[in-house]
């Protein structure tokens, strides 16, 4: 990051994550450095672009890129399957849920199956995992 994101951006990411960790049934990650560096990443993006763009990917074009939602915090993968690719959404051990990703996700072989301790939050995409797999499987390699 060039440039330190301004304080409004980062305090509404801030209230952002603590509104949706009681949404979600989650923790922030508990390891050091983790929840700021992401919430920065996320309030960079706001100054740089107006949005929330996931920072723990790459993008070619990140204007191109919100046009399409799918990595705007909380991203689809987080809405669908619970799943935080920062970390910064987790359990209260700080480990990804990773129960209700599609089998073969790298997740899953990285991780194991890590069970959802508030199954009743979160996931207000669930009915789209089955239409995302499907993706997957169309996506050519």
């Amino acid at each position: 990051m060039a440039e330190q994101p301004s304080e409004k951006a980062i305090q509404r990411m801030r209230v952002f994550v603590e509104k949706y960790t009681e949404k979600s049934g989650t923790y922030v990650s508990p390891v050091e450095g983790v929840t700021e560096q992401v919430i920065l990443g996320l309030a960079q993006n706001i100054d740089e672009i107006g949005r929330p763009l996931c920072p723990c990917r790459f993008y070619p074009d990140k204007n191109e890129e919100i046009k399409h939602r799918t990595w705007i915090c909380a991203c689809d993968d987080m809405q669908i399957y619970k799943y935080c690719h920062c970390l910064l959404f987790v359990n209260k051990d700080g480990y990804p849920i990773t129960e209700y990703l599609p089998e073969g996700h790298e997740a899953l072989e990285s991780y194991g199956v890590i069970k959802d301790p508030e199954p009743d939050k979160g996931r207000p995409l669930r009915d789209k995992a089955e239409e995302r797999e499907q993706e997957r499987i169309d996506r050519p390699s």
